[in-house]
């Protein structure tokens, strides 16, 4: 049966891609670096900083060292931090809140998977008042590989484990709740079933990808859902 719901972050739980895309693009010309149209979709979305500043500066022939990278991560995210505080509200997606809301009313654990800093995730939790719906958060800077690897899944699998040793959890327990190719991907490599939300990319390129796709996350039925999980496991 269902048991954890683990949602992605970026382009699920928050709209911020825009501002993703505007801060790279500003690092890289920092960097007397030219931002390239439509590179930002191709080698970033879903996946961690980390592995976004890497590869954008290794196709223009530099290669970071470790400390060189980490100083360009911390850049970005007090430009990040810098501009939501600027916002008045946390531009977060319809129908959140309410799925947020029946995830906690089933008894089902919630946990954050996501490349974004834990900083970041943390800040707009609490902006938006969600900061005690979620048990676990794997975030970019606990040291597992980026989207679409499994790694960080799995990690929340054996988190959520060890905070309720009685839940003994299985991937195939959980629900998944994706906008990119890269997240999709690692949510299947690691056995959880998934659900696209057309969020970043239309509803039909999502469809053969999920098990599930929506147009908004107001349009996931969960008891339908549940149904489903209980049906594989009878």
């Amino acid at each position: 049966m269902l048991k954890a719901v683990l949602f992605d972050f970026n382009g699920v739980i928050v709209n911020d891609e825009s501002i993703h895309e505007k801060l790279i693009d500003q690092l890289l010309i920092e960097e007397s670096l030219r931002p390239k149209p439509g590179e930002f979709r191709q080698v970033c979305l879903g996946r961690s900083d980390r592995a976004c500043i890497r590869d954008l500066f290794g196709n223009r022939g530099r290669v970071l060292t470790d400390p060189a990278l980490d100083a360009l991560i911390a850049r970005k995210a007090k430009a990040y931090q810098q501009e939501l505080e600027t916002l008045e509200k946390i531009p977060s997606y319809p129908g959140l809140q309410d799925l947020i809301f029946n995830v906690c009313a089933s008894q089902l654990k919630l946990a954050v998977v996501s490349g974004a800093l834990r900083s970041e995730i943390a800040f707009v939790l609490e902006r938006l008042s969600l900061q005690d719906s979620f048990a676990v958060i794997v975030a970019g800077d606990d040291g597992v590989p980026s989207k679409p690897e499994p790694d960080g899944y799995l990690l929340a699998v054996a988190q959520l484990n060890q905070k309720f040793p009685d839940l003994h959890l299985q991937p195939h327990e959980c629900l998944a709740i994706e906008d990119t190719f890269a997240g999709l991907a690692s949510a299947k490599k690691a056995g959880i079933p998934v659900v696209g939300v057309a969020n970043t990319y239309p509803f039909h390129m999502l469809q053969r990808r999920a098990n599930w796709t929506v147009d908004y996350l107001s349009d996931l039925e969960l008891d339908r859902v549940r149904q489903v999980f209980e049906q594989m496991a009878a």
